[in-house]
């Protein structure tokens, strides 16, 4: 019976992931679709494309911090599955109503929601019972950066859209700055560049460093690391505008705005990549729960004959000691290429809210909100944690709103999506719970 709901889970995880794509779409997409810069079709394949394209740049961080959010000790195969279908059924409700909620959130509230039902019926262990059963708040440790849990995860609901906000704000700044014909904002632009160039010098892991180098040559084994190919991104998006802010006042309006029109292509590509890396791994970590769930209820399985090979362990730690990740190359390979394939589904609905309906968005403006998004994405993914792809290039859009005036940024429409962010956790968290009821009385 617990491999019957195990292959469920897997299944309908999937599920979740293909509608996760076409539900988020519209986040990549929108503003290259508004501007016409591409058609609505040729906008989610280079959208679907770069989703996949993920899966060669990002690790296992944020599916470690997903698979964490209840203690796999405690909890059984149910609470997971009554998870995963609260989260499929948000998000097809939200989709149907043209709602951009947070897939991220919904995933995160239906397991913990679903985790705390069976901690308050089944578990008697004090030290897991109840609520205790999630993992709220767990410290930083030496060399991490950030506290994790999923406190950390509900602030980023508020922190993912300011931060994407901040940086949109003051590269449009930036970009009107570089318009002016004089030499100060040109001084400007190449100290800023000078600054990333050493910063960027500074976080990059050296050949010395690599714990499985890819290749012979060190430098293609210092390009193609998986750590350093995400700071080489970033530099990317950044070069990209500081070369453009050194030329911006020399062109004309008309010159300028073709320009920016390429760049988009660029900024959607950053910002979809982040996506796929950002979201498919929320799909590994649920994965990764019920395997290690399985597992313990079921220790004398052997699970590596065949393809079936699902002996998962995402980064984590045993006495102190970091344990690097390994899982299965078909379960990251699948999850990027559903959540590609669900983009290429679109979500049109969405794409009209997110595309026009906040601010007026013009290749200025979609060039700015997307290479925030982005820069914003590869942040959060560094730190580990799962945030909203949807919140997140919003909070984007709205930055770079505010940047013409306060009034440009269509405020009752935010108002509307504010609460919908607000109440996507504790929903998907009851309606988890819910399910997890019903689910015990046939399981």
């Amino acid at each position: 019976m617990d491999f019957t709901i195990l292959i469920i889970i897997i299944f309908l995880a999937l599920v979740f992931d293909y509608i996760n794509g076409f539900h988020d779409a519209a986040n990549s997409i929108a503003t290259i679709v508004a501007t016409k810069v591409l058609t609505p079709f040729q906008a989610v394949l280079w959208a679907a494309f770069f989703n996949f394209l993920a899966y060669w740049v990002f690790g296992f961080g944020v599916a470690d911090t997903v698979a964490k959010t209840a203690h796999t000790s405690s909890i059984d195969l149910t609470t997971i599955l009554a998870g995963v279908i609260a989260a499929i059924i948000w998000n097809i409700i939200t989709w149907l109503k043209g709602i951009p909620s947070s897939s991220s959130h919904t995933l995160i509230g239906g397991f913990a929601g679903a985790a705390i039902a069976h901690g308050l019926s089944s578990v008697t262990d004090p030290e897991h019972a109840g609520f205790k059963i999630v993992n709220w708040f767990k410290a930083a440790k030496e060399g991490e950066l950030l506290p994790s849990g999923v406190v950390i995860v509900i602030l980023f609901i508020v922190f993912a859209p300011l931060l994407g906000m901040l940086i949109s704000y003051c590269i449009s700044l930036w970009l009107m700055y570089s318009s002016k014909k004089n030499i100060f904002p040109k001084i400007f632009t190449v100290t800023l560049m000078l600054l990333v160039a050493w910063f960027l010098y500074s976080v990059m892991i050296p050949y010395e460093e690599i714990k499985k180098p890819r290749f012979e040559s060190e430098f293609w084994s210092v390009i193609t690391e998986p750590h350093n190919i995400k700071w080489f991104l970033v530099a990317f998006i950044f070069y990209s505008l500081a070369i453009f802010n050194l030329f911006f006042s020399s062109l004309s309006t008309a010159k300028a705005e073709a320009v920016l029109k390429k760049m988009q292509l660029l900024s959607s590509a950053a910002f979809s990549l982040g996506h796929g890396g950002n979201d498919s791994q929320k799909v590994m970590g649920i994965i990764a729960a019920a395997v290690a769930v399985y597992i313990k209820s079921n220790p004398n399985i052997d699970l590596s004959a065949g393809w079936l090979d699902l002996n998962v362990v995402l980064p984590s730690e045993k006495d102190g000691v970091k344990i690097d990740g390994v899982m299965p190359g078909w379960i990251p390979l699948t999850c990027y290429t559903v959540i590609a394939l669900g983009t290429l589904s679109g979500g049109w609905k969405i794409v009209k809210t997110m595309g026009s309906k906040i601010t007026k968005v013009t290749a200025f403006e979609g060039v700015v909100a997307e290479s925030a998004g982005a820069l914003t994405l590869f942040t959060t993914e560094h730190f580990k944690i799962p945030v909203s792809t949807t919140h997140t290039i919003t909070g984007s859009i709205i930055g770079v709103g505010v940047t013409k005036r306060v009034s440009a940024v269509r405020w009752g429409v935010t108002v509307k999506l504010l609460w919908a962010w607000v109440l996507t956790i504790p929903v998907s968290a009851i309606l988890a719970a819910l399910i997890y009821f019903l689910l015990k009385i046939f399981i």
